[in-house]
């Protein structure tokens, strides 16, 4: 989170109310048979059994098992739940499809993805948790339930702790059972401790939060130097501070130097106390973005996009075992101390200027070259940023739009929780999913799992010609141009990829959609596309989270020479071509 946009904090602390049931709408439409079904892991190491249900079992139905456009097995089903044997295969998305057959022909009713990966860090896909009140194991088991379907496989426990100087609240010996976090709200150690439990069982990893250089007022009752803060003067007589409005807050929080050997010590050992008490997997660093000029105590001006690098490393050197990730606010100390670090994912919260969808696209190739194309990226990006001040409704075509340009370019979206984030008071749920939604939700995150290989791993983005021979649709290669489907091209070993994703009639093309105005495409039918391409050409599939259950789907082509005709059948937000 960045606290320096803390005005907008204030408002919706005051106005995120709403009880957390209400945030998640049903996704069953009424009158339609709506076949669901569920796994028992986000994720699965090679090998693994994989169990699965459906909630009701259709006459004469078959399950059928995928990797891309490979069909592994398929057998009749029999019953609401059996298992599968995950293959052996490590760091590979697969398809669980369920049909029938109508008129001879193979129809899809139901499908789930299953990611096989022995580190959940290959491919993450990111979570949160905000509340920590007297909550019902019921409450807390729909939470997580939902977040299994999803298929997240890391949680952020987002302020969760008692101080930032003394996350722990009590002693290793004596942990407090219920303490205030810093907005005042009651936090109870047996709430932490049943969802650090129940993201195990579903085999998703718990990282703690925690700001990288935070203190409060009774920091130096607690053994934090004068020497190790930040100032706003070379002469050390001015704190570099957060205000933070009382008794809203319990404290302003104190900035310290990052890069300070004595402070790393510290709260390493704070940390540790952490580890002691409570089964966290890592450690979730937080940041407030660019802080402009600040001195250490010694008077040199302070370089904190390098000393984050030494910050991490420090962390990561005092308990190797455990996981790290850090917020680059805005990509500040991105490329100078946290690429380089040993973090084990990327994670940029995005803001102003990078407003378009094409940065968003940008930032996670940016990460990628940073990283030496080793750490995958998460961006955090809040939807509807000016409706959440008036509550109501996400608006489902600026959601499913950002996250095709997120997913189709490698990253996924920070977005779901006890609720879905509107803004960086995690929170605030003061805007619902509707069914359209919370459908199309599931859809995307299956999508995202069952073609991670092509998403999320490896290859490198080109630009191929791609024309529409019938007038169907107007294209445009990457970046996006107005009343143009963008398509954009990606070389992952033997396949060429295209990404068509349909702006033809898009509202504006900020990706924020920040008053939930963007309009909802209209659906492309029977364009003929035309491709160049030097190589012999053995098969050419569709695949789309908003088609068919994200199934894949031959396509029909012809090749002479070094150009491919094929008829793309519909397309509505989002479209992954496979040539290969």
């Amino acid at each position: 989170m960045n606290r320096l946009f803390i005005l907008p904090i204030i408002f919706v602390i005051l106005t995120s109310c709403k009880k957390d049931d209400e945030v998640y709408a049903n996704p069953v439409t009424p009158g339609m048979t709506t076949y669901a079904l569920t796994s028992d892991k986000a994720g699965y190491h090679p090998g693994d059994k994989v169990m699965l249900a459906i909630n009701t079992v259709p006459a004469g139905s078959f399950v059928r098992y995928r990797h891309l456009n490979t069909v592994l097995s398929e057998e009749p089903l029999t019953g609401t739940s059996w298992s599968w044997q995950a293959p052996p295969a490590d760091f590979s998305g697969y398809l669980v499809e369920v049909f029938d057959k109508e008129n001879g022909v193979d129809k899809t009713i139901a499908s789930i993805a299953v990611d096989v990966s022995s580190d959940w860090t290959r491919f993450p896909r990111y979570g949160f948790l905000s509340s920590y009140g007297k909550l019902s194991d019921d409450s807390m088991l729909s939470v997580m339930g939902n977040l299994n379907r999803h298929h997240i496989n890391g949680i952020q426990f987002y302020d969760w702790h008692y101080e930032h100087h003394l996350p722990l609240a009590g002693t290793v010996s004596n942990p407090a059972d219920q303490w205030k976090d810093i907005a005042n709200r009651d936090t109870y150690k047996s709430t932490v401790q049943k969802y650090i439990s129940l993201a195990h069982g579903y085999s998703m990893k718990a990282m703690f939060y925690n700001l990288c250089y935070g203190a409060l007022s009774d920091a130096s009752a607690a053994g934090v130097s004068d020497q190790w803060y930040l100032y706003a003067d070379a002469a050390h007589a001015s704190k570099t501070v957060l205000n933070l409005p009382a008794p809203m807050f319990k404290s302003n929080i104190w900035l310290l130097d990052p890069s300070n050997s004595s402070w790393q010590n510290y709260l390493a050992a704070k940390n540790n106390d952490v580890y002691s008490v409570y089964d966290f997997d890592g450690f979730h660093v937080d940041q407030l973005g660019d802080w402009g000029k600040n001195y250490t105590y010694n008077g040199t001006v302070a370089d904190l996009a390098t000393g984050y690098g030494s910050f991490l490393t420090a962390m990561k050197s005092a308990v190797p075992t455990k996981r790290l990730v850090m917020n680059a606010v805005n990509q500040f100390g991105q490329q100078q101390g946290i690429a380089p670090s040993p973090v084990d994912f990327l994670y940029t919260e995005v803001w102003n200027p990078n407003e378009n969808y094409a940065d968003l696209a940008r930032i996670i190739q940016d990460n990628d070259s940073w990283a030496n194309n080793a750490k995958r990226t998460v961006l955090t990006a809040y939807m509807d940023y000016k409706l959440a001040d008036k509550g109501g409704y996400f608006n489902t075509p600026g959601v499913l739009l950002t996250n095709a340009v997120i997913f189709s370019f490698g990253g996924s979206h920070l977005e779901l929780g006890e609720h879905m984030l509107c803004k960086e008071y995690f929170p605030n749920n003061n805007l619902k999913m509707s069914a359209e939604l919370s459908n199309a939700m599931t859809a995307y995150y299956d999508f995202l799992v069952a073609y991670e290989n092509l998403l999320r791993d490896g290859g490198s983005f080109n630009a191929i010609p791609v024309t529409c021979t019938n007038a169907k649709m107007n294209i445009s290669a990457w970046p996006l141009q107005t009343g143009k489907v963008a398509v954009q091209g990606k070389k992952i070993g033997a396949a060429q990829v295209l990404h068509f994703i349909n702006f033809a009639n898009a509202a504006h093309f900020s990706w924020r959609d920040t008053d939930g105005n963007q309009t909802t495409p209209v659906s492309i039918t029977a364009a003929d596309i035309e491709v160049s391409y030097d190589g012999p050409v053995h098969k050419v599939w569709v695949a789309s989270p908003d088609d068919n259950h994200g199934v894949p789907q031959q396509l029909s082509f012809t090749q002479n020479g070094n150009t491919i005709k094929f008829t793309l059948t519909q397309l509505k937000y989002w479209d992954m071509v496979v040539i290969e």
